[in-house]
């Protein structure tokens, strides 16, 4: 590993906790962190152990060695995602400030490439709403795709800037703020990050952090939550940053119970985690209640965007569960939302530009429907729909878009499992086989 910049080293030394020995050691080590968090939504049993739990969330586990992830066809299915262990922090964090029985909204601002948005989702009750959201475009992109391996109906994606959302006033019960930062926190992951580090670095990314908590903090409802984090040491992209906010507007830190094992290290104004005292790379976090706002604020919808009736719908309940659920048409696709995902559309739909709304169904052409690869993700497809269970070998074959093998005798459009969860979908013909998994999403190696 490159060597540490002492400019950085010596930022860190009036720090709590701070050893400098101990923090040098951590960063030569040659041991690596690998953890990943669970999708109840999806229970397969996995093809490697979990032996230990990541003590801050239900769902996360550390692993003892690096699978080779992208040829598990468990993970192309979203059964699970790779998580800093630090990160999941946010599950103990809202469940010990939210009560997930409410149909709670929640803002994931800096979304990509969707760790936090996952996790969230995996909190919410069905009639919840995640919106999350991602700058750049081409993140934005990952983050659809991570959120529709997920499985649920209850999630919007938008892409665009903060300040779009600051005309949402008192919205969101929830706002996630994981900032862009200047990424000391993850040296030991990405040694090459180590070069890119400088004092002026940090300054300008304390400015733009300011800057998206002053955009989002309006359409925090009163008594709202806001949860801050960098995976930066720097006291300017933290400590100072809540500083001011409790400053500039009427905000109050929240207290989050830890265990003294766990090695976090709880400071004025956050808590931090440091790889020499935990089983993590370094994060920073802060948890804040809002005091003022505007209460109950009643949007109402500037156009109605008319569910599904009639012979569409029958048609389309052979594929998914509609059970509190509605299906709408947008540009010859279907989606299916739930009813806080749909309110969010018809009341947005001109305000913010949105990439991902529910799960896209697919079209409908002449009597036949042609399957959006949501579909094949979505938890609850209906259990009549004809699928098609493979090995793990063909399963790889079907996910690099190679040619597969089965002897079922199955015919017409089928949905390819592994496990019994969905990785796309095909169309068995007596003397070929039409692959229909994106090209884009195709495994290369």
């Amino acid at each position: 590993m490159p060597k540490l910049p002492q400019q950085f080293l010596n930022s860190l030394k009036a720090l709590d906790s701070f050893d400098e020995k101990a923090f040098l050691a951590a960063h030569d080590s040659d041991s690596k962190l690998t953890s990943i968090r669970l999708n109840p939504f999806k229970t397969p049993s996995l093809d490697f152990e979990l032996n230990q739990a990541v003590p801050w969330t239900k769902a996360g586990f550390y692993l003892d060695e690096r699978p080779s992830f992208t040829t598990d066809p468990l993970f192309q299915a979203g059964c699970y995602y790779v998580q800093e262990a630090g990160s999941m922090f946010l599950e103990h964090a809202l469940l010990h400030t939210l009560n997930f029985s409410e149909n709670l909204h929640i803002l994931d601002s800096c979304a990509a490439p969707g760790g936090k948005s996952t996790l969230i989702n995996s909190l919410l009750n069905e009639e919840g709403l995640l919106v999350s959201n991602e700058l750049v475009k081409s993140r934005a992109e990952v983050l659809v795709q991570n959120l529709s391996k997920w499985g649920t109906a209850n999630t919007i994606v938008c892409n665009g800037e903060t300040q779009k959302f600051s005309e949402l006033s008192s919205f969101f019960d929830a706002i996630i703020v994981d900032a862009p930062c200047s990424g000391s926190g993850l040296f030991r992951k990405q040694p090459e990050a180590i070069d890119e580090w400088s004092e002026s670095h940090v300054k300008t990314c304390s400015v733009r952090q300011h800057k998206i908590l002053q955009d989002l903090i309006p359409a925090l409802k009163e008594n709202g939550i806001l949860f801050y984090s960098t995976c930066s040491y720097a006291v300017e992209e933290n400590e100072q940053v809540i500083e001011r906010l409790l400053t500039d507007f009427d905000l109050e830190l929240v207290e989050i119970p830890t265990d003294k094992s766990w090695g976090i290290v709880k400071t004025a104004f956050g808590y931090r985690f440091y790889p020499h005292l935990t089983k993590s790379e370094g994060f920073f976090c802060s948890v804040l209640r809002k005091k003022g706002g505007t209460e109950n604020v009643n949007y109402r919808k500037k156009k109605k965007i008319n569910a599904i009736q009639g012979t569409e719908l029958s048609f389309l309940k052979n594929y998914v569960d509609c059970s509190n659920k509605q299906l709408i048409k947008i540009n010859e696709r279907y989606h299916l939302l739930n009813e806080a995902a749909l309110s969010f559309l018809t009341e947005f739909e001109k305000h913010l530009y949105f990439k991902k709304a529910g799960v896209t169904i697919g079209e409908i052409k002449g009597k036949d429907l042609v399957p959006n690869q949501d579909l094949a993700w979505y938890y609850k497809q209906h259990e009549t729909i004809t699928h098609l269970e493979l090995t793990k070998e063909n399963a790889l074959r079907f996910l690099r878009k190679e040619p597969f093998y089965t002897e079922e005798n199955t015919r017409g459009l089928a949905l390819i499992r592994y496990k019994g969860f969905g990785l796309g979908w095909a169309k068995i013909l007596p003397n070929r086989i039409n692959n229909y998994f994106p090209n884009e999403l195709r495994i290369l190696k």
